[in-house]
């Protein structure tokens, strides 16, 4: 699967930092993977992303050790120049305390530098560059799976193989006949279809285009491991009825996601939504993406503004998704700082921000800079957003024409999704 945007308001996600390679002989307890396992598994309990049933038994079956025997470690410090990368190695018994960390601790697991091979590497170091797959979070990961309702029998299409997890998991449930996993990445597929086999697991492992699908085959589930800008019309066309298809969707900005939930029914009709969550994955090939830069950070934090005003009006609170969702669409190049102290937006574009900060009961200080005036913006928005009854999510609707339209139940607020880019072909996940 494809790494996320698990930072809300899309921040990068922070990077593992650690010692060298190695680090004293491991312990029994250290390297065992069936322990780690099921503390994971508890652990995913305990947070309510996993209950009882056929995922859960996966996890537990599942040796990610074979799945993801090499795994990248960062070992510069954040906003380094020249990042210093260490793979470890399953086979290296030194690795192991730190392998079982990474591979069980839950958070996204570093797969690939710049684009290499996967299979025959070499244990060590590598400098530059980027990391260019990674295994999911596992929280984000369990809850989509959970929400498939994978059973025995199902056609899986899994889009966007990346560590090959998710077609793990889907074969473990509902047998490997079935399932068939696509990535753009020949890397990637190539070490997949070989450590799936390690596992026991044939699937279908297809090299080529996410927004494609994989033609003249029908799915009961589809799952994209990547974040796109409109749900790819093939792969609507290739759901089964009554199957199930799920995909992030957002803007360029990857502050305030959403889950397309499409479903055909029995019939032959598709119906969707779109569901306003809080993390989203990492965003498809090809797919552009708006950031706040440091420098931008710090002027959003500091800096007076070119106009102050003490306002009665509250912000939206972060639990109101929906209508962030919609600012997400609606007002465009947004991205939040989730790291300030308080509501920071900002318009990378055209330099434009605002911030506000509660100040005694009712009241905020805002501050903003540049061309656009984001609060009111804001407010205009949140205006509407309330009169359409304050909507969590919004109905999808794919037009004739390949269009595809989000709008409230009432139909007060909607807003039209771009058309696919012609390189949104799934992420190298």
């Amino acid at each position: 699967m494809s790494a996320l945007d698990t930072c809300p308001a899309g921040e990068q996600a922070p990077e593992r930092t650690a010692g060298p390679i190695g680090g004293g002989a491991p312990t029994d307890a250290e390297a065992d993977p069936a322990a780690a396992r099921a503390v994971m598994v508890a652990r995913l309990e305990e947070e309510g992303s996993l209950g009882p049933g056929p995922v859960r038994d996966a996890l537990l079956a599942l040796p990610r050790e074979l799945l993801m025997p090499q795994a990248y470690v960062r070992r510069s410090g954040p906003g380094k120049e020249l990042p210093r990368w260490d793979l470890l190695d399953w086979s290296a018994p030194l690795d192991r305390p730190e392998m079982l960390g990474l591979l069980y601790g839950g958070a996204s697991v570093l797969v690939q530098h710049d684009g290499e091979p996967l299979l025959g590497r070499a244990r060590g170091t590598r400098a530059g560059a980027s990391i260019t797959s990674m295994s999911t979070v596992m929280g984000l990961t369990v809850e989509l799976l959970e929400e498939l309702d994978l059973r025995p029998g199902l056609r899986v299409l899994d889009v966007g193989t990346g560590a090959g997890v998710t077609a793990a998991v889907a074969c473990q449930v509902c047998g490997d006949q079935g399932v068939a996993t696509l990535d753009r990445d020949r890397h990637l597929t190539a070490a997949a279809a070989a450590r799936l086999a390690d596992l026991g697991f044939r699937p279908q492992v297809v090299c080529g285009s996410g927004e494609q699908g994989v033609p003249g085959r029908e799915f009961d589930r589809i799952f994209v491991s990547y974040t796109v800008e409109c749900v790819p019309t093939a792969l609507v066309e290739q759901l089964a009825p009554g199957g199930k298809l799920l995909a992030h969707v957002t803007s360029a900005s990857p502050s305030w996601p959403g889950l397309a939930v499409v479903r055909r029914t029995s019939d032959g009709h598709v119906t969707a939504e779109l569901r306003a969550v809080e993390f989203a994955h990492r965003a498809g090939h090809g797919m552009a993406r708006i950031w706040l830069g440091e420098e931008f950070r710090q002027r959003m934090a500091a800096e007076p503004g070119a106009w102050t005003q003490r306002s009665k009006l509250a912000p939206p609170a972060d639990s109101d998704r929906g209508f962030w969702l919609a600012a997400d669409h609606l007002l465009g190049g947004l991205v939040r700082d989730f790291g300030a102290e308080h509501l920071a937006i900002g318009a990378p574009s055209c330099g434009s921000w605002m911030r506000a900060e509660p100040v005694g009961h009712r009241r905020w200080n805002v501050a903003a800079q540049g061309p656009r005036d984001i609060w009111k913006e804001i407010q205009d928005l949140a205006d509407r957003w309330r009169a359409a009854r304050s909507p969590d999510r919004y109905r999808l609707y794919f037009d004739a024409d390949g269009g595809q339209r989000a709008a409230s139940e009432c139909g007060r607020l909607s807003w039209h999704l771009p058309a696919p880019h012609p390189l949104d072909e799934g992420a190298a996940s």
